[in-house]
């Protein structure tokens, strides 16, 4: 991603580029949406391949604005800024972020801190659906053996498919809400609307995303350029407080279906 143009990157973690482009019509500041062949399956992979390595100059002038808890990997140092929001604004109700916390975040950076670019990452589309929390929600072991009830093991079977594309949809319109409301408070002459990885959904039998899997279906992301003008209009919510215990963390990714 950093051998592209961009001043800010929004992620919308697991979004297809068929699901994106089946709602732009709906919001203005989605054009053409491209696709780009992305760097890894899963969000882990995709964060060590991206900000490490060869890419660590960038890396270090860019704020990372993140609701994804593997960002744990990182001290922190390796950014011009780093914001781990998912440690301080969780909804243990809806077991994953919200996207406002993000885009407050993101927001008071911007205005705020002197970087060269930023990192937007929010955690929808991916499971769990806030508008349907309980398709794919970690319920608890009593409920369901391990502790997590698979949305994509049952998609397709014991769930309609057009059920689960539904919700994955809604969860997407429902981040593009405050993708909208971002971009009308930060002034930035090139913003990129892409993803971490995308989504299997029954091709060749896959659903979700496996680690280090090759389809088209994961690794085609989206890739669509627009702008941002801040009218000043929003004040974000501020409150980070950064306290949180390992096995809350992994509860977290727990949550996520990636424990």
């Amino acid at each position: 991603m950093y051998e592209r143009e961009w001043d800010v990157l929004v992620v919308l973690d697991a979004c297809r580029v068929d699901l994106l482009r089946e709602v732009a019509d709906e919001y203005d500041f989605l054009g053409e949406i491209e696709t780009f062949y992305s760097i890894a399956s899963k969000s882990s992979t995709w964060m060590e391949r991206n900000f490490k390595g060869e890419y660590t100059e960038k890396t270090a002038s860019t704020a990372y604005v993140t609701g994804n808890p593997f960002s744990r990997m990182f001290s922190g140092s390796e950014f011009a800024y780093f914001d781990e929001v998912w440690r301080y604004a969780w909804d243990d109700e809806l077991h994953t972020i919200p996207a406002r916390p993000l885009t407050d975040s993101a927001i008071d950076v911007w205005r705020n801190e002197s970087v060269d670019q930023m990192i937007v990452h929010y955690m929808q589309p991916h499971v769990p659906f806030v508008t349907e929390p309980e398709l794919g929600s970690y319920k608890g072991p009593e409920d369901f053996g391990d502790g997590f009830n698979d949305l994509w093991d049952q998609a397709g079977y014991t769930l309609s498919a057009d059920r689960v594309w539904n919700a994955y949809r809604d969860n997407l319109q429902y981040v593009l809400d405050d993708v909208e409301l971002l971009l009308e408070n930060l002034d930035a002459n090139r913003v990129v609307i892409s993803a971490d990885h995308a989504n299997a959904f029954g091709e060749f039998g896959f659903w979700g995303h496996p680690s280090y899997m090759l389809l088209p279906s994961i690794r085609q992301v989206p890739w669509s350029v627009t702008t941002g003008v801040d009218n000043g209009e929003y004040e974000p919510t501020i409150d980070r407080v950064e306290e949180i215990d390992d096995d809350a963390v992994t509860d977290r990714l727990r949550d996520l279906g990636y424990v």
